[in-house]
């Protein structure tokens, strides 16, 4: 199939291509990157035809309005936007067909914040590094490590329309309830008071306007720390809840720092990540500590179930 070509007509608040990621270059300072919500992004990966780390779109509160030159399909998962074709409503979670002239739109965010586009056969811009993701504060990786912008052009396709699939409201994740996100405690959980320990797992924390990529800040109880908040720096996990001397947590994610000095009371799991990202500012959530067992039963069963999303 002759590959399309999509020309962006409004390109939303932060829409930028991401692909599964560029591992292996923390210790240099470059952080994987790849889609925040890696489940969303892999059953919209998924629905166009594609493997499920062939770089997509993710956009963040809205999304895009562009236009294809040919016919490809396309797939909309994650955060609930409203989708139209040609001003008609189009349905998320499945596959969409594409002619050529067509102009596709991703509205507002009604719950979630991040939406995924795929298009049969991915996003082609040129690789940095092993990975076409966007590196926003590196600048890297993308369409000249940035957002894109109106008038951008980007080449999709080049592969044979998928069959039509669509991903069962039961698979579906609920992202307009309070989520409660799994941690396991550590690695400098011994650096907190024991009422600091309570407050992280008994309170309620708001996502902050000014979380992004790189950590999710957030407002509650005061997590107390028992002999300072400053450690030698050490590497950063993803998902690390790094505790300041405020006592606010923050959250870091798929653009973090390689190092940090600043005591870590616990790690996200990686399979809620993703729902954690979703969390729009202004909403609440709360964690609960699972122990390392249990976590890779967890990992084992989500893994499980994105397998059988689609079948």
């Amino acid at each position: 199939m002759t590959a399309a070509t999509i020309t962006i007509l409004d390109p939303g608040p932060q829409t930028t291509v991401q692909d599964g990621g560029r591992p292996g270059h923390l210790r240099y300072g470059i952080p994987p990157s790849g889609p925040m919500d890696r489940a969303a992004f892999v059953l919209a990966n998924r629905l166009a035809g594609n493997d499920g780390g062939t770089a997509a779109l993710e956009s963040t509160l809205a999304g895009p309005r562009f236009e294809t030159d040919a016919p490809c399909a396309i797939a909309v998962t994650g955060a609930e936007v409203e989708v139209t074709v040609n001003g008609d409503p189009a349905p998320r979670w499945t596959t969409l067909p594409l002619r050529a002239g067509d102009v596709v739109r991703l509205g507002p965010a009604r719950t979630g914040v991040r939406a995924y586009i795929a298009f049969s056969g991915g996003v082609d811009v040129r690789p940095v590094l092993g990975s076409r993701a966007t590196y926003l504060r590196g600048r890297l990786g993308g369409v000249e490590g940035r957002a894109l912008r109106k008038g951008d052009t980007l080449r999709v396709g080049g592969a044979p329309l998928p069959r039509e699939r669509s991903v069962p409201p039961r698979a579906i994740p609920d992202l307009a309830s309070e989520p409660t996100i799994r941690v396991v405690l550590g690695p400098q959980a011994d650096r907190f008071t024991d009422e600091g320990i309570e407050a992280l797992l008994t309170g309620a924390y708001e996502m902050l306007p000014q979380s992004d990529r790189m950590g999710a800040r957030l407002r509650g109880p005061r997590i107390a720390h028992r002999r300072g908040h400053d450690i030698i720096s050490d590497g950063i996990a993803l998902g690390s809840i790094q505790v300041p001397g405020d006592g606010q947590p923050i959250v870091l994610l798929v653009d973090r720092q390689s190092t940090g000095g600043y005591t870590k009371v616990a790690t996200v799991c990686s399979f809620d990540i993703g729902r954690l990202g979703q969390v729009k500012p202004g909403q609440r959530l709360c964690f609960r500590a699972v122990g390392l067992g249990e976590a890779h039963r967890l990992l084992r069963e989500s893994i499980a179930s994105l397998e059988g999303a689609l079948a």
